[in-house]
């Protein structure tokens, strides 16, 4: 048998933190890209050659025709999203045919899904969690209710129909009174049967048993990188619950979405912003609400890539960055939108909390205590100098060098990665 190293990229903070860049990097030296888990909720943006792609679904490796790009079965899949993806990647002159894999065990998100989504979203107290009203998170529910769960798998059997009925009748009683109209297309079985009969021949030579497929390439010792999607803050078990994701989006979760054993998983790289942003609700101890986060909003256009909605925006928080880390066992960080922070005249990091009156360096297990937890901060100078041309670490101002160096010791990882904007050449490799 032979041996794999395969690479995972995490994001260590709430999501959004420019992993597509770096996984569209790093393809260049694998044959597998694998997405594990999430949904469309989770958007990529790569930009090549001037072109600026969004992805939802797809692995950032499709822009490689030689590397195989696979959706496992930890991914819930919105199927009309993703036949769209690959439309509009089609446009754009990228060639998807045998080098896309759909799980035939991924669930797949039905209209009723989001109708659900969008009644539940506001959490008891009137804060919304931070859904993005995509279906993702009552996909899940019912994954793991199983008795109404549908899998790509399923489209292809002779009981479909019957099985849409089921569930129909079921999400009826439970919608119509909280308000969806009974005559809905959302829960009128024949049509969801016509519609999803129609999707599934679409895909019908993307859909494999990806399992199989991926445990047969890590034993013949194929280069195997695994695609996080959103961030580990918003892990279901481990991150701010229940202001979170509804999948393991921390390094925990790899082997589970994807069915590869953590015996092959050799390096985790973590992708972090040199500063953090959240979107929805939920604590966030160095959110600035004043014009220091609306200047980085504005410089990072810090807003959703799926939803366009604005991002909070905040100083980095040392403390959150070296839990995620050490739970999604990184080897090196990637520090991305470095060049968002030029021009502020002093730049602070949060070396630590201070809860209830004790100064703390962990990261709080409970929402309620990270409410109220207080940053403790440490100030450095800042630069005025633009970076978007620099290529190599030494030629970066003084204060920006200081700046990655105390991150690195911080979180305790080394940096391997500097990004000063969002084209794939204005990387620096460390």
């Amino acid at each position: 048998m032979n041996t794999v190293s395969a690479t995972a990229v995490i994001g260590l903070q709430w999501g959004d933190e420019a992993k597509g860049k770096i996984v569209d990097l790093l393809t260049e030296n694998q044959d597998i890209v694998v997405r594990y888990q999430g949904g469309a909720n989770a958007g990529h943006t790569v930009v090549r050659q001037g072109q600026t792609f969004k992805l939802s679904l797809i692995p950032s490796g499709i822009f490689r025709p030689d590397v195989k790009c696979v959706i496992a079965s930890g991914v819930v899949v919105n199927l009309k999203t993703l036949i769209g993806e690959i439309a509009q990647l089609r446009s754009k002159g990228v060639a998807i045919s045998d080098n896309l894999l759909l799980s035939d065990r991924a669930h797949v998100i039905f209209p009723w899904h989001i109708e659900e989504d969008r009644i539940l979203n506001e959490f008891p107290g009137g804060e919304a969690i931070g859904t993005t009203l995509r279906g993702i998170g009552p996909c899940y529910r019912d994954k793991v209710g199983r008795s109404h769960a549908i899998r790509v798998g399923d489209l292809f059997e002779p009981g479909l129909k019957d099985r849409i009925e089921l569930v129909a009748r079921a999400k009826a009683r439970f919608l119509t009174p909280l308000g969806v109209a009974a005559d809905s297309p959302a829960l009128d079985a024949e049509v969801m049967f016509q519609e999803y009969s129609g999707y599934a021949e679409e895909i019908r030579s993307l859909v494999t048993d990806t399992t199989e497929y991926l445990l047969t390439a890590a034993e013949r010792g194929k280069r195997i990188l695994m695609e996080g999607a959103q961030g580990a803050l918003l892990d279901i078990d481990h991150g701010t619950f229940p202001y979170v994701t509804s999948s393991n989006s921390s390094g925990v979760g790899i082997s589970a979405g994807s069915g590869i054993p953590a015996k092959y998983i050799k390096r985790v790289l973590g992708v972090v912003k040199a500063y953090t942003t959240r979107v929805g609700g939920g604590p966030f101890p160095t959110e600035q609400d004043n014009p220091i986060g609306q200047t980085i909003r504005d410089r990072g256009n810090e807003y959703g890539t799926v939803t366009r909605r604005p991002r909070r925006c905040g100083w980095f928080d040392a403390v959150a960055v070296r839990y995620t880390a050490r739970l999604s066992g990184v080897d090196a960080i990637a520090v991305m939108l470095l060049d968002v922070l030029s021009t502020l005249p002093e730049l602070k990091i949060c070396v630590a909390y201070e809860l209830d009156g004790e100064r703390i360096t962990h990261f709080p297990s409970h929402v309620e205590q990270l409410r109220r937890v207080k940053p403790v901060y440490e100030t450095l100078p800042g630069w005025s100098e633009e970076i978007h041309d620099v290529r190599r670490l030494q030629d970066l101002p003084k204060a920006a060098r200081a700046y990655l160096d105390r991150l690195a010791e911080l979180v305790r990882c080394p940096i391997e990665v500097v990004s000063v904007g969002p084209d794939r050449e204005q990387t620096i490799m460390v």
